[in-house]
């Protein structure tokens, strides 16, 4: 039930990155204005995802789901009657509370299952986000066989119901039905001013923000740099989400199974690789020989550069199930809090990241140029893997030896 819930608010969540064209066509947006408006969602469900998690760490998880659900359906049922930019920034704004549904979800999860099932559990539960497939589908159904107008009522019918279902159907979790004494919010806010917490944010902020950006930023992308009808790059962007998400549930079992950090790192190395190919832009050498010239072409076609897309949505989804295995293993009885925290800094990623890309593309002159940066912020992410590696192991061997000279004298 979570994870069915999870996908219908990230369809909700990502509605306007498919209602942009039509958006753009209707009021005459610049691309300025069109940026805004679709990180609006992205913003409110990523600012508010810190807050929340801290308050489902006190109160029922069930509970602050239903309320968020309830919460979204207004704005969307009076979507039609919005004619504005103004208008639509606001509902925008509002809808994003949707956003919300992973950081609750996650905490209702965590108390049904033991350690070595949580990677597992919470990859299933993230597997929602192929919720944004459910728009990529819907949305153009929608559109051409009732109208524009019902997009916004149907969403919002679809997610009443969903609350509802949710309501009735999932259970209370074990943690709320107990007479537990409910521990102080400084327990739960003080790993906050770690710095290991905030290393699991830049992790996620590649793993979730950069697949949030690129969500927004693939449609464009095929019809800018490779030509293709809309209907295709939407098809090919379906795609890359589909499976991305998919992956997120395997991902869970793998880290469960062969260790959180493993399996981070070797995702990581993955995508490292296949962004170097992404990176670079078409290139046309000529090699002046003894007797002729060689021209030479080098450049991705549309296929490969698909191919190594997949690929690193595929690593992506193993790498989203993966750090929150990690979270769980250090931080089991703040995955509200410090789940928050995490999924706060990964969401901003989604609408820091578009733009970013659109100012790397600008300055350097290639499309490329927005996997040149994903490249960029992903070698800071191993960098800092690396040295925190090399950290632990050394304290360990510090550790280590301490308890051996205490030992030994008192031998």
């Amino acid at each position: 039930m979570a994870t069915i819930a999870f996908a219908v608010n990230f369809s909700v969540w990502t509605l306007y990155s498919v209602m942009s064209i039509e958006l753009k066509l209707r009021l005459g947006l610049s691309g300025t204005q069109m940026g805004i408006l679709l990180s609006a969602p992205i913003i409110t469900g990523a600012l508010l995802r810190l807050p929340i998690g801290i308050l489902c760490e006190r109160y029922s998880s069930k509970v602050l789901f239903v309320i968020q659900m309830f919460v979204v359906v207004p704005p969307l049922f009076l979507l039609p009657a919005v004619d504005s930019f103004g208008g639509y920034l606001i509902v925008g704004l509002l809808i994003g509370i949707s956003g919300v549904s992973f950081t609750i979800g996650i905490r209702y999860l965590t108390d049904w299952f033991k350690s070595t099932e949580q990677g597992t559990a919470m990859g299933v539960f993230g597997a929602g986000n192929a919720g944004a497939a459910i728009s990529l589908i819907v949305v153009p159904y929608i559109n051409d066989v009732w109208g524009w107008h019902y997009i916004g009522p149907t969403y919002s019918i679809l997610v009443l119901i969903t609350c509802l279902a949710f309501w009735f159907i999932a259970p209370n979790a074990p943690h709320y039905q107990s007479n537990a004494k409910p521990k102080d919010f400084a327990f739960f806010t003080k790993p906050l001013k770690q710095a290991k917490v905030w290393r699991f944010g830049l992790y996620y902020y590649f793993v979730f923000g950069s697949f949030l950006a690129l969500i927004l930023w693939l449609p464009q992308y095929y019809v800018n740099a490779y030509t293709l009808p809309f209907n295709q790059a939407m098809a090919l962007t379906l795609l890359f989400v589909i499976s991305s998400s998919m992956a997120r549930a395997a991902g869970g079992w793998f880290a469960d199974r062969f260790g959180a950090r493993n399996v981070n790192w070797s995702v990581f190395w993955i995508c490292l690789i296949c962004l170097f190919f992404l990176s670079y832009p078409p290139t046309t050498m000529t090699i002046h020989g003894v007797d002729k010239d060689v021209n030479l072409s080098i450049e991705l076609n549309v296929w490969i550069f698909t191919l190594l897309l997949l690929i690193i949505g595929l690593a992506q989804g193993f790498g989203r199930a993966s750090v929150y295995k990690l979270i769980n293993d250090y931080y089991p009885e703040q995955m509200g809090s410090v789940g928050g925290l995490v999924a706060m800094l990964g969401a901003l990623g989604g609408c820091t990241l578009p733009v970013l890309f659109g100012l790397a593309v600008d300055w350097v002159g290639v499309y490329s140029a927005c996997f040149m940066l994903l490249y960029g912020v992903l070698a800071v992410c191993m960098l800092l893997m690396h040295l925190a590696i090399k950290r632990e192991r050394y304290m360990q061997r510090v550790a280590n030896a301490k308890q051996f000279n205490f030992l030994d004298q008192d031998e």
